[in-house]
């Protein structure tokens, strides 16, 4: 059970990635370790996953790669290397994935190599609990959602406090040197509007939403790491200081190491403006005492 805990901690903070299967596009997370492996997938309107401890591992391998005889971490350790440049977008021509799907199952199978001879796989996923769903796709959205609103409210704070300097050098007779230069003052009702009837279309009329960006994947990775931060602070003492890593295993995670993870959680949480969404601060046009502008507008 505490594999099992690790490995769900591990998958958490994994960001989704965009991936085909033929003519089927998911959305799919995973996490490999030496005790087993995790996988999420998603057509936006089910979400399968699997769930395979060293024994479960052990003995498919046995069924489907007879002549194959090596240890399971070294199994799980394949198939961490087959699976992570795929969510990565960096297939490889020598491996293979096929998807056959019921609305009760979804089987991936890979066909490989290993050690020179034929490497079958095959992922046995069935429907998603609610619990994963919420954790690894709900909540997080939810909480990107609103950071990305607080983002929005930090921008449209700044935009004006740069208009209110702007006016204030006009007022003290500095001028544009070339008028191309020149932006009309940021309304931002107008814009919001402008938004939801130009913008807000053009993204739905780019596709169904089944690929997060990079800058996307890290918002996630950032918003799920504060949430384990939140559950180990949960549970450690009030007086303890720097909790455990969430898995001391081993592992082979996709896309992000533990330590890779710390560095992004970290320079996300230095770029990412932090604001409370009730905040809107706004700078009135204030008209200064009359000044020169040297060489800002010249």
């Amino acid at each position: 059970m505490e594999g099992s805990e690790e490995l769900e901690s591990s998958l958490l903070t994994q960001p989704w990635a965009s991936v085909c299967f033929g003519e089927s596009t998911f959305l799919a997370k995973a996490s490999f370790r030496d005790t087993g492996y995790i996988l999420l997938l998603s057509d936006l309107s089910s979400i399968w996953y699997e769930s395979a401890d060293a024994e479960v591992v052990g003995q498919r391998s046995k069924e489907l790669n007879k002549r194959l005889t090596v240890h399971v971490s070294s199994f799980l350790h394949h198939l961490s290397k087959l699976m992570c440049p795929l969510l990565a977008g960096q297939q490889d021509t020598a491996t293979s994935f096929s998807c056959h799907h019921t609305a009760s199952s979804l089987n991936l199978r890979v066909k490989s190599e290993l050690s020179g001879l034929p490497f079958y796989w095959h992922f046995h996923c069935c429907p998603a609990p609610l619990e994963m769903v919420s954790r690894h796709l709900v909540r997080p959205l939810i909480r990107m959602s609103l950071a990305l609103q607080c983002q929005v409210e930090e921008l449209t704070s700044l935009l004006l406090q740069k208009d209110a300097e702007i006016e204030d050098y006009r007022e003290s007779g500095a001028a544009l040197s070339r008028d191309r230069l020149r932006t009309e003052p940021f309304q931002e009702e107008t814009f919001q509007q402008n938004f939801m009837h130009e913008t807000l279309p053009q993204v739905f009329g780019a596709g169904e939403g089944q690929k997060f960006t990079s800058a996307l994947q890290q918002l996630y990775v950032a918003v799920t790491q504060q949430e384990a931060k939140q559950v180990r602070k949960r549970q450690h003492s009030e007086d303890t200081e720097g909790p455990a890593p969430t898995a001391e295993t081993t592992g082979h995670s996709c896309l992000l190491s533990p330590s890779q993870e710390d560095e992004r959680t970290s320079s996300i949480e230095g770029t990412m403006p932090v604001s409370s969404p009730a905040q809107k601060p706004r700078l009135p046009v204030a008209k200064a005492k009359p000044k020169k502008a040297k060489g800002l507008f010249s």
